[in-house]
Order: C-alpha cells, then sequence, then structure tokens
C-alpha cells in the first residue's frame, strides 16, 4: 500500500485525486495539506512540516507558491515529491534541482500520459517539417486559470524547439499590422473561457498543406491518473529529477 501526503487537499485536483484513490487498493491517502479545512477522510494541515502520518510520497497540486516550502519540507522529512503545479519560477526550478539532489522530486508541466505522447510524436515530425512549415500552438483553458500561456504550451514550444536545427523564437500571440511572421519564430496563442480543462493543437502549416495535432483533456481525471502513476513510480527510486519521459519508458 502507497501511502500519499496531498498537498492541495481540496483544491480542483486535490478532490479529483481523493476521489480516484478511493477505488485503488494500492493506494492511500494518510494526510492533506492545505489552507482550507474540509470533510476528508484524513487529517488536514497547513504546512508540510507539521504532518505527522508516516508516508512514501507527496503529491503537490496546490500553488506556485507553496513549492518552495514543499520542497524544503520533503527533504527534510526525506520524502519523494511530485511537483504537479503549474505557473514556476526559473528559480523554482533550480530549488527542484536543488532538492532533487537529496530526495527523488518528479515534475511535469502535464501531468496527462496523452501529452506525453504527443511531445514523442512531435519530436519525431519536426525535423521532418522545420525547413518547410510554420510551426504554431494555439492552447485553450477555463476562465479561472492564472497563467498563459499554459505550462503545457511551453512543454510542448520546447519539445519542438529541442529537435529543430534553427532554434524558434517565441511569440506569446500576433498583433500589429507590420508582422513578417518569419520561419524562426513559434507563436503560442492563449485563449480562456467558461470550463475548458484543456485543449493544445500544435500546427504545421505548409504550402498548400497543413497538420495538426491536438490533444483535448475531457476531464482532470487524466491529471490525477498520471500523478499517481508518478507517485508509485517515484516512490521507488533514488534521488534526482524524474519527468513523464522516464515513467513513460516503464509503460513501454
Amino acid at each position: 500500500m502507497l501511502s500519499i501526503i496531498l498537498s492541495g487537499a481540496n483544491g480542483r485536483m486535490g478532490r479529483v485525486i481523493q476521489e480516484m484513490v478511493t477505488h485503488h487498493e494500492a493506494l492511500t491517502i494518510v494526510a492533506g495539506v492545505d489552507r482550507h479545512t474540509g470533510k476528508t477522510d484524513f487529517p488536514i494541515y497547513q504546512t508540510l512540516s507539521e504532518v505527522n502520518e508516516t508516508a512514501d510520497v507527496v503529491i503537490d497540486f496546490s500553488h506556485y507558491s507553496n513549492v518552495d516550502t514543499l520542497l524544503d519540507a520533503s527533504v527534510e522529512k526525506q520524502l519523494p515529491i511530485v511537483v504537479a503545479t503549474t505557473g514556476l519560477t526559473s528559480e523554482q526550478f533550480q530549488a527542484i534541482d536543488h532538492a532533487a539532489t537529496k530526495i527523488p522530486v518528479f515534475y511535469s508541466a502535464n501531468m496527462s500520459l496523452g501529452i506525453n505522447a504527443l511531445i514523442q510524436a512531435l519530436k519525431t515530425i519536426t525535423p521532418i517539417l522545420e525547413a518547410d512549415f510554420d510551426i504554431e500552438i494555439i492552447e485553450k483553458h477555463h476562465n479561472q486559470k492564472k497563467d498563459a500561456p499554459s505550462g503545457t504550451a511551453l512543454l510542448l514550444a520546447d519539445s519542438i524547439n529541442e529537435t529543430c536545427r534553427e532554434k524558434k523564437t517565441y511569440i506569446y500571440g500576433r498583433s500589429g499590422t507590420e508582422n513578417e511572421n518569419p520561419r524562426h519564430e513559434l507563436g503560442i496563442h492563449a485563449v480562456r473561457g467558461g470550463t475548458i480543462p484543456g485543449e493544445h493543437t500544435v500546427l504545421y502549416a505548409g504550402l498548400d498543406e497543413l497538420i495538426e495535432l491536438k490533444h483535448t483533456a475531457l476531464s482532470r481525471d487524466i491529471f490525477a491518473n498520471g500523478a499517481l502513476k508518478a507517485a508509485q513510480f517515484l516512490a521507488t527510486q533514488a534521488p534526482g529529477r524524474y519527468s513523464m519521459e522516464e515513467l513513460i519508458a516503464t509503460q513501454s
């Protein structure tokens, strides 16, 4: 039985994780971390440092402002941590790397297995199309999402850029009347509205042909499922930084 401490336990994703764990015989949540108390089957604490329960792993779906203290407490308690929170700063990525020298840390801007399979596809086709196709990314999310562009859009862009011979310059939306739209630019466009869980489309636009690769999240369950798989994977790893690439390798 894998024992989990859930950070952001009473948030949207925290509630989804709770529901999913109730149907999983090999997983249990022993404690939660959240500034909001609520009716749960486990105790809720304000900080991870206050948690007394013994656990195997921490899953964080809270807010980027909490990541530093969560990493510090995870190192202190020698607990592996899955960081599923987005909108992190460059300093926080450095903090992740520092913590990963002492404990296993899993980070992904998107916990969906489908998105990460899409990334592998992008890395395969980009070198073939790069010279003759313009590349643009359109992402859509609900109107409560704070960060734009999404961490996933940037993850997709980075995976494309990683395989490009001529590196792309990111353009966040386009406006004006004098745009030249050179091929070395990669446009990233954010749409916010309604209750869209998440949709990402990558366009490869060439002469008289268009290729679209799209991933649509129909519910938040896909992110919870990926985070739980990451927790199971991470609990047996040595200190280091891990991502969906390593997890997917174990699935094949």
